[in-house]
Formats: C-alpha cells, structure tokens, sequence
C-alpha cells in the first residue's frame, strides 16, 4: 500500500520541478539583498527611493524574460516554456512589493496622498494600471485556470503586452533626466512588442534532422525533451543516399 502511493507520487511530480523552486530562490535574492543593504544603512542618501526604484526595475526585468521565453524558442529551438509562469509570478511579486513600498515606506500608508498621487501623477498612473493588469494573470498562472477558461486564458494573458509597455513607459516617465537605462528597457520592451507583432508572419521552423531519421529521432528528442533546431538546409547536406539497383 505505502510502495503504490510513493509511486503515485513519482508519478505526478514533474521532472525537473525542482528547477523552478530554485528560480523562484534565485529570483528572491537581488529583493532580500536590497533589503539587506537598506537594513544596514547601505542604500545611499535616500534608501527608501532607492528600494523603491530596485524593487520596481526587477519587476520590469522579469517581465521582460518572460516574454524573451518565445523568441529565444524560435531564434533558437531553446525551449524554456516551463520557466514562462514562474518568471511572470516573480515579475508580479516585485511589482507587488514595489507598490507596498511605495504605500508603506515612501507615503506611510497615507490613503488620500496616495490617492492624488495616482490620480495627478501620470507615470504612477500607468504604474497602476500595469499592476492592476497583472493581478489576474497571476492569479489565472495555474493549471486549474487553464482548463476552466479554455482559449479566453490566451487571450486574457495578451494583457502582458499591455502591461510591460506601461512599466517601460513608468520607468521612463519616473526618471527626471533621460539617462541611458531606461532608454535601453524601452528599446528591449519596443523590440519584444515588434516580434509579436511579426511572429505569426514569419516562417515555421523546419526540423533539422532528415526525413529518413526523423520517425526514430524525433522520439529520442521526445524523451529527452531537446527541440528539434531550425536549420533547413542541414538536410541537404545528410541527406540519406538511395541506393540503385545493379543491371
């Protein structure tokens, strides 16, 4: 009885879970780091904008890898996609902290100062807004969402774009000069934007391996999990010769 219930276990835990557990560890680190440092009085003249500002820009970095997780499968046959969902809780948790931060530390929790802040302040109100998009894709980032919205999920999950336009927007709005950082975020953001736009008019990728290998192949890269790549013209080159009868 015990032997059939330790198997049943195996058997619904994914291979490679605990890949994930860890890039959630790692992706506290640089939150638990910067709190450190503001603890202990590192964190310059004004540590609580400086939290503030490292929360929010961490935000806008896991945003962008999440959405890096499509190009980098179709430049490269790199499938990451099981990465995808904890990148976008992690991007969802710094934003998270970084409005608590900005509730808590900067305005005290003072409710009518927050709301004017919102209300006369743009670059905070697209910071808002951008939040209150990613509060349903992280509440929605399960299996159980999945199945229980069918192809509404794809389509409500296409507020990412939205919402990653607007951190680009906030972060340079939020800045008083215009110095190269968030220049360069807006131009990663802008270029991740044009590849979904282009995508569904690009060519498919082509397996690279040739036809009279890929019945026994592709079941060995299925095992292992290893994309196909996309270099079409490598079947050419090992081509599997045809051999012709002797007269």
């Amino acid at each position: 009885m015990a032997a059939a219930t330790r198997t049943e276990r195996k058997k619904t835990t994914r291979p490679g879970e605990w890949k994930i557990w860890l890039l959630y560890a790692v992706g506290f680190v640089p939150a638990v780091w910067t709190f450190y440092l503001g603890a202990s009085g590192n964190l310059g003249a004004d540590p609580v904008k400086t939290f503030e500002h490292t929360l929010g820009l961490w935000a806008l970095r896991f945003l962008i890898l999440t959405l890096m997780v499509t190009p980098i499968r179709d430049l490269t046959g790199i499938a990451l996609l099981r990465y995808r969902r904890a990148l976008g809780l992690l991007a969802f948790y710094y934003a998270l902290m970084h409005f608590a931060t900005y509730m808590l530390l900067d305005q005290g929790l003072n409710i009518s100062a927050i709301v004017t802040d919102i209300v006369r302040r743009p670059f905070i109100t697209i910071g808002m807004i951008s939040l209150v998009l990613l509060v349903p894709l992280a509440l929605t980032s399960n299996n159980w969402s999945i199945r229980k919205l069918g192809r509404r999920w794809n389509s409500l999950h296409k507020l990412v774009y939205v919402a990653i336009a607007g951190g680009a927007i906030h972060f340079i709005m939020s800045v008083k000069s215009w110095p190269a950082e968030p220049v360069i975020y807006a131009g990663i953001v802008g270029a991740l934007l044009l590849w979904r736009l282009v995508r569904p008019h690009a060519p498919k990728p082509q397996a690279c391996f040739p036809p009279a290998w890929r019945s026994n192949r592709g079941k060995e890269i299925s095992r292992q999990r290893e994309p196909f790549c996309k270099n079409s013209n490598i079947e050419s080159k090992f081509r599997v010769p045809t051999l012709t009868p002797m007269t």
